[in-house]
């Protein structure tokens, strides 16, 4: 909601306190400046970068309108997750806990949580990691080290799309620039219409200046702005994890390791000590396929 609002309000006060001034709004409706200026700018994406980028930046876009950040509910998944498998780690052998890693989406731990088994590089960083503790040869340090090394990789690739958006926003102002230099260029062909067309005609051009600048500072950056944002909320989920499996590494029962884990959430967004260690004693939520073998 907070994306459509601002959005309302930053165009609508630029082109109300235009419209209080006694401007034309129908001038401003110009729209092959518009088609120069776009038209420019998605090619000259298309060119800067791959298409993964590109794709990537399509959903990153929907993820900012949508804001697609972990809510508590995620936070508390991953946490009671953890618990779950630091648990197994604990008390059973290698040969039974390997499966839960092997095969997530046949694990009954995962299966409890869906939301989590749907987050696919998430749950690919869990596995990788606790295959790691499993095989018990790398010392904690080295593990911590490969993490950081892994997590500045994922913030590397999750941020592709907001410096692609951040240089289409610096190259805007140029091709408003541009629009209306061939505006001025078609009303210099025009010079000897009337005063009242070639106003219009030099207005016209103006307008390329105008949207250039008001789409780069009014619509992508922030865009932009809010992707990172939405992507740095999503990143803290590998840090909470990173932080639960350190502190179980290095001898924390489950039940400390989580909180090592909880202390990475920020504090409006944090759940209690009591609601954690709630969830984390009631475990997973049974798989349908063992509702089912249960009822039978």
């Amino acid at each position: 909601m907070n994306f459509f609002i601002g959005l309302i309000v930053c165009i609508g006060s630029v082109l109300g306190g235009y419209a209080a001034l006694g401007g034309h709004l129908e001038v401003l409706f110009q729209p092959y400046e518009f088609v120069i200026i776009c038209g420019a700018a998605l090619g000259i994406f298309i060119v800067a970068n791959p298409m993964a980028t590109i794709k990537d930046s399509g959903k990153a876009i929907l993820e900012a309108i949508l804001d697609k950040v972990p809510k508590p509910r995620d936070f508390l998944d991953v946490l009671s997750a953890l618990h779950a498998l630091m648990r197994e780690l604990r008390g059973k052998s290698r040969a039974e806990v390997e499966p839960h890693f092997d095969n997530p989406s046949q694990s009954q731990v995962f299966m409890g949580f869906p939301r989590l088994l749907a987050n696919k590089d998430l749950l690919t960083f869990i596995c990788d990691y606790g295959r790691l503790i499993i095989i018990g040869n790398a010392k904690t340090h080295e593990i911590e080290a490969l993490m950081d090394e892994e997590l500045e990789t994922l913030a590397h690739d999750r941020y592709k799309p907001v410096h692609a958006l951040q240089n289409i926003a610096d190259s805007l102002p140029a091709l408003g620039i541009v629009a209306a230099v061939l505006g001025v260029v078609h009303a210099m062909g025009s010079l000897d219409s009337s005063p009242e067309i070639l106003g219009g005609l030099i207005g016209a051009a103006l307008v390329g200046t105008f949207s250039g600048i008001l789409l780069s500072y009014g619509v992508v950056l922030p865009i932009a702005l809010k992707i990172k944002e939405v992507r740095q909320k999503q990143l803290r989920l590998f840090s909470l994890v990173k932080q639960s499996l350190l502190a179980f590494m290095n001898g924390a029962m489950p039940q400390v390791a989580v909180e090592f884990g909880r202390k990475t959430i920020p504090s409006k967004e944090r759940p209690t000590i009591d609601t954690v260690e709630n969830e984390t004693i009631a475990g997973p939520a049974p798989a349908p396929e063992a509702v089912i073998k249960e009822a039978a």
